[in-house]
């Protein structure tokens, strides 16, 4: 699973996602499914424009957590 922490970098910046889209010219609708952790897919673009706006690196926004295996 990915893990998204783009609420909690927002949370951070003190930050809503109207000033996120403002701020990064992406769509609302692409920053609320981030957020919300509902995203199937994104651009590689958005990931670089929220890295620049946050300063931060893409492993401060995505974090890879394994599945836990069937026993």
């Amino acid at each position: 699973m990915i893990r998204c922490h783009l609420s909690r970098v927002m949370g951070e910046h003190k930050m809503k996602i109207a000033d996120v889209a403002r701020a990064t010219g992406l769509h609302r609708n692409t920053i609320t499914l981030l957020y919300q952790e509902k995203a199937v897919r994104i651009e590689l673009e958005a990931i670089e424009q929220l890295c620049k706006l946050f300063h931060c690196s893409v492993g401060d926004l995505f974090e890879y957590i394994p599945d836990e295996p069937d026993d």
